[in-house]
């Protein structure tokens, strides 16, 4: 008897999980914004990283 109840509640939560997931919709994004702040994240981590090895300093285009 037990067991029956303990499915019983577990079909009813799956089935109010699973009306939730499908009501859910996440805010969109414009592509742009999303490369903007890909950008931002990449300069930050470059800028994080630390000077340039000894060969990319002594390279000179002119």
């Amino acid at each position: 008897m037990h067991a029956d109840i303990h499915l019983t509640l577990h079909t009813d939560r799956a089935a109010e999980l699973r009306r939730e997931a499908r009501e859910f919709r996440p805010p969109r994004t414009g592509l742009r914004t999303r490369i903007g702040w890909t950008m931002i994240e990449v300069g930050l981590r470059l800028a994080r990283s630390g000077p340039a090895t000894a060969c990319a300093q002594t390279f000179r285009t002119a």
